[in-house]
């Protein structure tokens, strides 16, 4: 018998591996995110950009002296900003990312995958609204 080209008949050295830095591990995470949690991220990005935009425009309206029907509701819209965010946020998620479904092809999802949603979309809705309020909003006067 002849050995496989390339087989030298000895054992093989093991190869060093690089230990690479957290950051470079965190970058190429960040680099190659499964594209159904990028879309669940980006869904509730969108949505809080636009909401908080348009809560930027009523404020201003309303410092303005702009009279709208229904008087100053800056405190309603902000709770309905929360809940939109968040309740999008759960539901495009639970729509979007299926849970892993080992050596099957059907796809599962369940409650968790809402909760990863709405876990994730709180952080994206406080950031917004605060660089809305706290940058965007006095740049506007």
């Amino acid at each position: 018998m002849t050995a496989p080209s390339g087989a030298t008949g000895g054992p093989e050295r093991p190869v060093a591996v690089r230990q690479r830095s957290w950051a470079e591990v965190r970058w190429r995470q960040f680099r190659h995110a499964p594209r159904p949690v990028v879309r669940a991220v980006l869904s509730s990005l969108i949505l809080a950009i636009a909401l908080a935009a348009s809560y930027v425009v009523y404020d201003v309206a309303l410092s303005r002296g702009a009279v709208l029907p229904g008087g100053d509701l800056r405190v309603l819209a902000l709770a309905g900003y929360a809940v939109l965010v968040l309740l999008v946020g759960s539901v495009v998620t639970y729509l979007v990312v299926p849970q892993p479904t080992g050596s099957g092809t059907t796809r599962r999802r369940s409650a968790w995958s809402a909760a990863l949603g709405f876990f994730a979309a709180v952080p994206i809705a406080w950031l917004v609204m605060v660089a809305a309020i706290q940058i965007v909003r006095p740049l506007l006067g």
